[in-house]
């Protein structure tokens, strides 16, 4: 035998005489082996369970001194909340005082300073209140739901800068920032689709009555465009240059005849044409979507020399001409009589968007000059413009004459770019309803 060989034969030989076993050197080879695979998984076991136990008492380690340290801090917030702690709560007694002024103001003086009455005031409160309303810690007690909007419909009618708004409601400067955008969410998420929508059922029937009064028939709205003063953004710049020179997002609207708005798509860059913010919208989707290709319900349309006059908008020479837009004539062709007459009713019904616009900007001067809130928070501010707008109209809280004079721009830089018009008309459905309305206006209207 090899002398490698000769040590398991007699580690082998060895174990059989203690355990008193009388077996071949062959067998005592096999027990060997076994005896040595049972010794490995023993101290493997062993290994383990050493293992197991130290991962438990670290994690009893670690519990502990979490428990401690949770002790530790519950005590000092009893210790902190029964104590007054100058650390947490700038004194700002200014804007206190002012704050409490304000809340002692008559109505004239109210709606002076916040562009509403004090009735709609408190009816914003009870609509958006819970929204805004922030739970108390033990570290300040928060703003109430009212300073909030108060300071809300402050920036909304002057866009003053962050800092004197601080100090004038005695909060801080990142305070204001956060409440302007809080509470402009508020009023878009919870009121927007119950103050902005398109008129239908009897609400449609009444405004196509009204612009019938208006000497125009089946009309629903009137659409518009207007462009609102931004900062210079950081991201393309350029794409936000309007015509004029100076950056803008632009207010596509639907105005009713009541001088309310019924859609609004905001937010597109200054650089854009109107027709290319139009084909963006839902509005345009909704109408174009539709098999019939009509906006409004078809059983109102009326059937004239056996044109169907679908119920419709009216909007300027820089729209597209459908069967659910209708415009006016360009004074470039060669008109007739009747030709004009139809531009000139247009026209006139369509004055309606212009005084929404003057309104809205004259009332909420942050949408008539440049604000320093974030670009991309800017279309929420415009709808929430209109909706408190849309608000104050319903409810005849009036528009002061004082403050369209405050919307004449200074020299020629804030002066709305011009229209251009849309040149991709051709002759279609849409032009054989105009010509029928066009030539046939005094007998639609007597329908």
């Amino acid at each position: 035998m090899e002398p490698q060989e000769q040590g398991p034969a007699l580690s082998a030989a060895v174990l059989s005489s203690m355990l008193g076993l009388n077996l071949p050197p062959l067998f005592g080879s096999q027990v060997f082996q076994l005896y040595r695979l049972q010794a490995t998984l023993l101290r493997q076991r062993r290994a383990r369970e050493m293992m197991e136990r130290d991962r438990r008492r670290r994690l009893y380690l670690r519990r502990r001194r979490a428990f401690l340290l949770s002790s530790i801090a519950a005590i000092l917030s009893f210790i902190t909340s029964a104590t007054n702690r100058h650390v947490w709560v700038r004194n700002r007694r200014s804007g206190q005082n002012f704050w409490a002024t304000a809340e002692l103001f008559d109505d004239d003086e109210w709606k002076v300073q916040f562009r509403v009455t004090r009735a709609t005031f408190e009816y914003l409160v009870e609509l958006i209140g819970p929204a805004i309303k922030r739970r108390r810690t033990n570290y300040r007690v928060p703003i109430e739901p009212r300073r909030r909007l108060a300071i809300t419909l402050w920036w909304f009618a002057r866009s003053g800068e962050y800092r004197s708004i601080a100090d004038m409601f005695g909060v801080g400067i990142a305070t204001v920032c956060m409440i302007v955008r809080q509470v402009t969410s508020a009023i878009v998420d919870r009121l927007y689709r119950r103050f902005v929508s398109l008129p239908s059922g009897e609400r449609l029937d009444e405004t196509i009555r009204a612009f019938k009064d208006r000497c125009y028939p089946q009309c629903a709205g009137a659409i518009g465009a207007t462009h609102i003063p931004i900062a210079q953004p950081r991201d393309n710049p350029d794409h936000y240059l309007n015509k004029r020179g100076w950056h803008s997002v632009i207010l596509q609207a639907v105005v009713d005849h009541s001088v309310c708005f019924t859609d609004v798509y905001a937010g597109w860059p200054g650089s854009t044409n109107s027709a290319a913010v139009l084909s963006s919208s839902d509005l345009y989707l909704k109408a174009e979507d539709r098999p019939d290709g009509y906006l409004f319900p078809r059983e109102k349309s009326l059937l004239t020399d056996g044109v169907e006059i679908p119920v419709h908008l009216i909007g300027d020479a820089s729209f597209p001409l459908k069967p659910w837009l209708m415009k006016g004539y360009t004074e470039g062709q060669q008109l007739s009589p009747e030709q004009r007459r139809f531009t000139f009713t247009l026209a006139s019904a369509r004055s309606v968007v212009d005084t929404a616009f003057m309104r809205l900007k004259g009332r909420w001067r942050c949408l008539l000059k440049k604000s320093d809130i974030d670009i991309s928070m800017m279309p929420r501010v415009v709808a929430a413009c209109c909706v408190l707008h849309n608000l104050c109209e319903q409810r005849g809280d009036g528009f002061l004459p004082e403050w369209s004079v405050e919307m004449a721009p200074t020299g020629t830089y804030l002066i709305q770019p011009e229209t251009e018009a849309y040149e991709g008309d051709t002759y279609c459905t849409a032009e054989v309803i105009r010509q029928t309305i066009a030539y046939n206006l005094l007998t639609v209207l007597q329908y």
